[in-house]
């Protein structure tokens, strides 16, 4: 469901342009001031910005340009000052429309029509809903999801036809139909409000609202008003009473992403409404009656989360009752071509100008590890289209693959040209990554003749995705990883080269890695904090 925001200092105009859009088919927010709005776009981007021209605290026209504007939000300007030269300006400056008040319902719905979503395919419901037992006794055919993923490579709003995207679809499937609570992880990327859009498309909810709240980007101090409303007259500025996201998703869905940011006080209410379904607006003795499904969302490991104090044990297992982990790119590089013409095909259209991919490129790309996931494929994918000029898009503007770590150059160390010792190869910055399942752990033998150098070496196959993707597009094989240590180096930088390079072999699983090194996950993570925020001394005191 798109998302509509009525700029609007008249708050009576504000309310009858709410009704006139109809909260039925659009989530819709309500903005009195420019502050108001740019606080408003920063909690959930619109789709649609229904802008008033004069406010109190500027123009309208302050916001064209304003970089705390999406720039997937279009702006339609609705004013009752109208002139030949403002709507001349609105235009010139990127306005998708002019609106004149009092604003004609026909011109208003042709605007609209443009970003209501179809739903061709999808069996239209009433009110009821289908849940447990009820929604296993559906017929495939019937099933919400049914007509949906009926294209290869394809679920929704998802892409790729990959192992691990099989089973992520598989399990969006079976909860979809339901009201239960879901909790997505995943790293920072990989797509988790798109999974929460299609949860809600394929819903039995789909006609009510859905509203995203990134719990880290609103002030500790508003949260609350927003999460759950303030009546007139609660604090100060609190000159009118405002419904908050459970009022504003009633019957539909509430994605709530990053919620280990969100304060351990407003857990503890997060948790009471969970459980009994009230809450109470800021300021305010009556208690009111949710009908909403929530779906959390975090890119960190949850129990790591609760062991830092970030994210309270019974909010966990409250929001834990349908977990679904989102798998990184770099463990479906096979989906990564997929993925890469759908977002050209998209810039290509929205840009009127068709490119594609050449053979070369697609290799390219998909031999990469995206530490940035979709995300940063997106983004490589915009970044060759505008540099490239001709139709087809090379590798010369995507990202390299980097290069395995036993033929990484790297400077020699002073003692290596002393006794004529191997190199000791440069690490690479490695990527933030979420939790992933433990698995077998892999063998580190260690050999200390008495005359060479320590060189412990770790021995492990490629990844099964990487492999597959390396027989589809004939990639290189990838080499057991070796690191050797002079004499002259300190533990500490002997130390972080081992840790490092375990990492990365064992795919950035965090818990396999503390298994293979023989540490806890706890020492893991203080480990490689310390080296992303270069606290780490190189000195053998630190651990002695």
């Amino acid at each position: 469901m798109n998302h509509v925001l009525i700029v609007d200092d008249d708050a009576d105009s504000a309310a009858t342009m709410r009704e006139l859009v109809g909260v039925d088919r659009f989530s819709v927010a309500v903005a009195h001031t420019l502050r108001d709005a740019r606080r408003q776009m920063a909690m959930q981007p619109p789709s649609l910005v229904l802008l008033d021209l004069q406010l109190p605290d500027g123009n309208g026209m302050d916001l064209f340009g304003d970089q705390q504007v999406p720039q997937d939000s279009q702006i339609v300007l609705v004013t009752g000052h109208a002139s030949l030269d403002s709507s001349i300006e609105a235009l010139r400056r990127g306005a998708m429309d002019y609106l004149v008040k009092p604003v004609g319902i026909g011109r208003l719905e042709d605007i609209l029509s443009r970003f209501l979503i179809p739903t061709a395919g999808l069996p239209e419901t009433g009110t009821s809903t289908v849940t447990g037992a009820a929604f296993d006794q559906i017929t495939p055919q019937d099933r919400p999801g049914a007509g949906y993923c009926a294209q290869e490579g394809r679920f929704g709003r998802l892409w790729g036809g990959s192992a691990p995207m099989q089973r992520l679809y598989q399990q969006m499937e079976r909860v979809a139909g339901t009201s239960v609570t879901v909790f997505l992880t995943g790293e920072s990327g990989t797509g988790k409000e798109v999974v929460a859009q299609t949860l809600h498309e394929l819903s039995q909810r789909r006609s009510r609202p859905f509203l995203a709240v990134n719990c880290g980007a609103i002030s500790p101090h508003l949260i609350e008003s927003e999460i759950f409303g303030h009546e007139k007259g609660s604090f100060t500025g609190a000159d009118r009473q405002h419904q908050g996201f459970f009022e504003r998703a009633a019957t539909g869905t509430l994605f709530l992403d990053e919620i280990t940011e969100m304060s351990m006080e407003l857990q503890v209410k997060l948790l009471r409404v969970l459980e009994t379904g009230r809450f109470m607006r800021v300021g305010s003795t009556q208690t009111l009656q949710t009908d909403v499904r929530v779906i959390a969302a975090t890119n960190r490991c949850p129990y790591e989360a609760v062991a830092s104090g970030k994210l309270r044990e019974d909010l966990l297992y409250r929001l834990n009752v349908f977990p679904i982990e989102l798998p990184p790119l770099r463990e479906r590089l096979t989906d990564v071509p997929l993925l890469a013409q759908h977002f050209m095909e998209a810039i290509s259209q929205r840009e009127g100008q068709a490119k594609q991919f050449t053979a070369s490129a697609l290799k390219q790309l998909a031999q990469y590890s995206w530490p940035g996931n979709v995300r940063e494929l997106r983004n490589a994918v915009q970044r060759a289209y505008v540099m490239e000029p001709g139709p087809l898009v090379s590798q010369e503007w995507l990202p390299r693959p980097p290069v395995a770590i036993a033929q990484q150059p790297a400077p020699v160390h002073p003692a290596a040209h002393a006794l004529h010792l191997p190199q000791v190869p440069q690490m690479q910055h490695m990527p933030q990554a979420g939790s992933m399942p433990m698995s077998a752990p892999l063998t580190a033998p260690l050999t200390t003749p008495s005359t060479t150098p320590i060189t412990p070496t770790i021995t492990a196959h490629a990844p099964a995705d990487h492999a597959h993707a390396a027989a589809t597009y004939d990639l290189p094989d990838t080499e057991p990883a070796t690191i050797q240590l002079p004499i002259g180096m300190t533990m500490a930088q002997a130390e972080r080269l081992l840790i490092q390079a375990t990492l990365k072999q064992c795919k950035y699983q965090k818990e396999r890695t503390a298994a293979v090194l023989g540490i806890s996950l706890k020492t893991l993570y203080n480990r490689l904090r310390d080296y992303a925020g270069g606290k780490k001394g190189e000195t053998d005191a630190e651990h002695g």
